[in-house]
């Protein structure tokens, strides 16, 4: 239980004391400081209860409070409100514990096993900026998840079996018609086959042969006769398709690795291909599969619907199975070899009408149990200046790699050439233009549009990804030429912006329940930049290594320290790395 939270239990205990039960009693920050630093405003609830006036009840209350030694400056204002201070004394003593132990800040939960989906990579095409919020999002609620107690398993799944691979290979069959893999005599074993396509390759040959589909409809029947024979595991193309993803998935991982984007699972819709005949019994035996024009469909619509809700393809008339299909068979694959609590889809708010459905065809049958939760965690799009989706200068749309340095190039700019040598300027560069993607992308509730702009957010002032680096670099060094002062109790304040830092500090594990709640980031980032920004108010106002009260100094490090902590597991939530220097 955290420092907060057991305060608000002694409280609700002294409450209780004083003649009154409270189901919850939760201490809200004070809006008016110079009457407190916590606001309790239950008297107006109380007074429901207990036919009472409100003020009558809050005077009893505070006769109570008045009798603990760890309050000051109780008053109450208005009808019922009551003001607390905590003493300096008891201030400093919650600070010193958090100092000694970091987990008595964090409200843990109940376990949990989450599998997480995000990324949503497709193989054999670029990542560009539409991936970009999946990936950061993803990976900071998986953080954030395990933070707080839950066992989360991330899963990159890619799209690696709908016609788009088709495409791939049927185009590679028309540049290469003599590869072996579209020669039915050939025996031998393909993976020895040198594959004269590169990543590079792959890249283009998704769009031309994409483009070529829209205008050529003998090309398109072509590719989804390819399509059916991926599917279906036949000799030769299903190799060609191992090898293309096998190639694709590599770079896939580097761009990942350079946004600190981790996966423990890295399957693709392929993966749960062995379950799609099982899927189609379970779905058969239910008789909820309908045939419309050659193809299966499943209706989901219910009777409480107050928008059109159109039915889930099953399966395409030429037999080949759906996007909605291989999410079904993901869902009983995870079902069956990870047996989550709760399923996480961190994809684009654009889908949602796609999620209903499966979600509904999976509920439908019982595809899971009744406990299993189905969530799908949208996120709004990442806009150019003119409010539409980010794109390059020539109004093409911008790889992820290309955002990555475009954003490098303004950093760049920034590094201090005094304490970054040449030979590091590159990786130091990068780490930051990685901080200021991942710090505006996480910024604003997930839920919203946002306008990138790589100048503003590379910037080293305001609130940015820089910002919090240089600062949390600067309380490192402080720290560092620290090292022989004594450290480790909090036992003075000497200005209330000390003061408010502590108590920001406190608020720690509510600000990380509450962003686990709502599933989005900005709560904590918006919280780290106020920390912050709160610590680099004391530093200019305070010298600390020359200051001549020792006890003084020795409660100023350990207060960096503590902010230097919180800093670090914060960022490291958001899957920022910190440079040593920059």
């Amino acid at each position: 239980m955290s420092i907060i939270k057991k305060l608000n239990e002694d409280i609700k205990t002294i409450v209780e004391k004083s003649g009154y039960e409270l189901q919850d009693l939760v201490l809200q920050p004070s809006g008016r400081r110079d009457l407190g630093q916590f606001q309790l405003n239950d008297a107006m609830t109380l007074a429901k209860i207990y036919k009472k006036a409100p003020r009558i009840i809050a005077e009893d209350i505070v006769k109570s409070l008045s009798e603990d030694g760890r309050f000051t400056n109780l008053n109450i204002a208005g009808p019922g409100f009551i003001n607390i201070t905590l003493t300096d004394e008891y201030l400093g003593d919650l600070l010193t514990k958090v100092y000694e132990d970091k987990n008595l800040n964090i409200d843990t939960r109940p376990r949990k096993k989450i599998v997480l989906d995000y990324g949503g990579a497709n193989v054999a095409k670029a990542l560009h900026v539409g991936h970009l919020r999946s990936a950061n999002i993803g990976e900071a609620l998986k953080r954030l998840a395990t933070l707080l107690g839950y066992d989360v398993v991330g899963d990159a799944h890619l799209g690696d079996y709908g016609r788009p691979l088709g495409l791939v290979v049927l185009e590679i069959k028309k540049r290469y018609p003599n590869l072996p893999y579209f020669d039915e005599s050939y025996t031998g074993d393909f993976s020895e086959i040198d594959l004269p396509v590169t990543n590079s390759d792959l890249e283009e040959i998704y769009p031309y042969a994409s483009n070529k589909s829209k205008e050529d409809e003998g090309y398109l029947e072509e590719a989804r006769a390819i399509t059916f024979k991926i599917q279906n595991h036949e000799r030769g193309y299903y190799d060609l398709w191992k090898k293309v993803v096998e190639i694709s998935k590599k770079d896939i991982k580097q761009v990942y690795d350079m946004l600190n984007v981790n996966f423990e699972l890295w399957l693709g819709e392929s993966d749960a291909a062995e379950y799609l005949q099982e899927l189609d019994e379970i779905y058969e035996k239910s008789n909820v599969l309908i045939e419309s024009e050659g193809a299966q469909i499943i209706e989901v619509k219910e009777e409480t619907d107050t928008s059109p809700m159109p039915p889930l393809l099953y399966k395409r008339s030429n037999g080949t199975v759906s996007y909605e299909t291989t999410d079904l068979a993901t869902i009983l694959q995870r079902q069956k070899e990870i047996n989550p609590d709760e399923i996480w889809y961190c994809v684009d708010a654009r889908q949602s009408l796609h999620f209903d459905q499966v979600f509904r065809a999976a509920r439908k049958v019982k595809l899971v149990e009744d406990r299993v939760g189905l969530e799908h965690i949208g996120f709004g799009t990442m806009n150019g200046k003119d409010g539409k989706p980010f794109k390059t200068r020539d109004g093409g749309v911008m790889s992820l790699k290309g955002l990555i340095n475009l954003v490098e190039q303004e950093t760049k700019k920034r590094i201090n050439p005094d304490t970054v040598e040449e030979d590091e300027k590159e990786e130091v560069a990068k780490t930051v233009a990685i901080a200021a993607l991942k710090y505006a992308d996480l910024l604003p509730f997930r839920g919203t549009d946002y306008i990138f702009e790589p100048e503003k957010f590379a910037d080293l002032e305001g609130k940015t990804g820089p910002y919090l680096l240089y600062s949390t670099i600067r309380m490192k060094s402080l720290l560092t030429k620290a090292s022989t002062l004594e450290i480790g109790k909090i036992t003075k304040f000497k200005t209330e912006t000390e003061k408010d830092i502590a108590l920001t500090i406190l608020r720690l594990p509510i600000i990380l329940n509450k962003s686990l709640d709502s599933r989005s980031l900005n709560d904590i980032t918006e919280y780290i930049y106020k920390l912050t920004s709160l610590y680099n108010k004391f530093y200019a106002e305070n010298k600390i290594l020359t200051e001549e009260d020792k006890e003084l100094q020795k409660s100023w490090l350990t207060l960096t320290k503590i902010v230097y902590d919180i800093n670090m597991t914060l960022l490291d939530v958001l899957a920022i790395k910190v440079p040593e220097k920059m």
